[in-house]
């Protein structure tokens, strides 16, 4: 999932849950889960998020809730091909973005347009922003969408489970939780408008301070204050160049 392209989430308003469901062991045989392995998963999203080609690994198998989830699609200007693909009727220019970047919207069933019969059209040539969608970034952070508006991707999140082979990797997962409960609970630390708004953009941001994070708990500096921290994260997302963690809508 990329920082870069990311689904402008309509309706969600943007709200956290208020509660972190703990991460779990895998469930026992013949529940309704997909296990995932959490230190390959963060590997991996992390290699995606330095790399910024995005194209997440994910095992969505016949589930096409973010496509039918009133989201907005950002397409870039140099992916022509998708461009070529997608009628002109169905796209507009992207708000506050420069010229050539412009948005894929949604049926009145909030739906993706280019679904035909519940699968992708032109999925070999499908948006970056589709290829980096990956849904497990929610269970991995515990930022929840909203249920009433995009109730299926409520669904597939929760049937995502994470497994630990290492107390490390299970470490590793309260870090990240950690992190996100930091962004959460303590946005007055932060300038207005610092932070993102809609839930994958501060699950993506969670990820990527998760290693500030790891070396504050794993080197015994756990009574840092809390502005001190908010102060850290914005450097470091400075210092590295960005990306910022406020997405153009």
């Amino acid at each position: 999932m990329s920082p870069h392209s990311s689904l402008v989430q309509i309706g969600t308003g943007g709200q956290p849950a208020n509660n972190q469901q703990e991460p779990h062991d895998p469930p026992e045989e013949g529940a309704h889960a997909t296990v995932c392995d959490f230190a390959a998963w963060l590997d991996g999203t992390e290699a995606s998020l330095r790399s910024g080609n995005g194209c997440a690994d994910v095992p969505c198998g016949n589930c096409t809730a973010c496509c039918r989830s009133s989201m907005f699609i950002h397409i870039k200007p140099n992916e022509t091909q998708t461009i070529r693909r997608i009628p002109k009727a169905l796209l507009f220019a992207a708000p506050g973005l420069p010229r050539g970047h412009v948005l894929l919207g949604y049926n009145a069933h909030g739906h993706c347009p280019i679904l035909v019969d519940g699968k992708c059209s032109i999925y070999e040539d499908r948006p970056q922003t589709c290829r980096d969608y990956d849904c497990r970034i929610y269970a991995a952070t515990g930022i929840s969408v909203d249920p009433q508006t995009q109730a299926e991707i409520a669904q597939r999140v929760s049937e995502w489970t994470f497994s630990y082979k290492t107390e490390e990797s299970y470490q590793k997962h309260m870090i990240v939780r950690e992190a996100s409960a930091f962004l959460q609970h303590k946005k007055d630390l932060f300038q207005p408008g610092s932070l993102p708004n809609n839930p994958v953009q501060l699950a993506v941001l969670a990820v990527m301070i998760y290693r500030l994070f790891a070396a504050r708990t794993l080197g015994g500096a756990a009574d840092i204050p809390d502005a001190s921290i908010a102060h850290e994260i914005m450097s470091a997302l400075a210092a590295a160049g960005g990306p910022s963690p406020t997405i153009p809508k």
